[in-house]
């Protein structure tokens, strides 16, 4: 248990300095120990009041119209990403999981400057691949962010248009792990547990 509220600390933190990262952290550290199925509605909880804590304080710079467009394409992608984590076994999901980190990772590295891109139909794929992300595993966020990174936001906008979305697409996870029967006692006792480190690494 300890561990786990290390890394709900450090992935809070992470989200509070950055705008984004909390479920990277999480994710690429906590399935290992207490396995996806536990590990994903576990993350999405914790997330909510740190995207709450994080909007609230970056809300006068919200892009509500590129908000909206992410939220489009998230709505139709989470139930995607929950049919998959719960029918595809964890030995094809894990390795899929450690790709998306490590080809994020080596973008971040890289420094890529892609091209800027204004059409709102991007924002709508970029909000579908972060949706079918975060049903699956809980780390909707380098599709957006790259997005945001193509649309040139500003920090403050950057932040605030990225904890709209994360919030929406956690919220709407949470509604379906609840519906499926996911947040089992287990789940609700890793909550309690991690909740006070999530706010306080915020």
């Amino acid at each position: 248990m300890s561990f786990t509220l290390v890394v709900v600390f450090l992935a809070a933190l992470t989200q509070g300095l950055l705008g984004f990262g909390s479920a990277m952290v999480a994710m690429s550290l906590l399935p290992g120990p207490l396995g996806l199925a536990t590990a994903t509605p576990l993350v999405a909880v914790l997330a909510l009041p740190t995207e709450g804590i994080m909007l609230v304080r970056y809300r006068g710079a919200l892009n509500w119209r590129a908000a909206a467009s992410l939220a489009l394409g998230m709505l139709a992608g989470v139930p995607v990403g929950m049919f998959t984590l719960r029918h595809v076994g964890e030995g094809v999901l894990l390795p899929i999981l450690g790709l998306v980190i490590v080809a994020y990772a080596l973008y971040a590295l890289a420094e890529w400057r892609l091209p800027e891109l204004r059409a709102p139909h991007w924002g709508v794929l970029a909000g579908w691949l972060g949706g079918v992300l975060g049903g699956a595993y809980n780390t909707s966020g380098p599709p957006v962010v790259v997005y945001g990174n193509c649309r040139r936001w500003a920090p403050p906008e950057f932040k605030a248009s990225l904890q709209a979305f994360f919030l929406l697409c956690d919220t709407t996870v949470v509604t379906g792990h609840l519906l499926a029967g996911n947040l089992t006692p287990v789940v609700w006792r890793h909550i309690a547990a991690g909740l006070p480190a999530a706010v306080l690494g915020v």
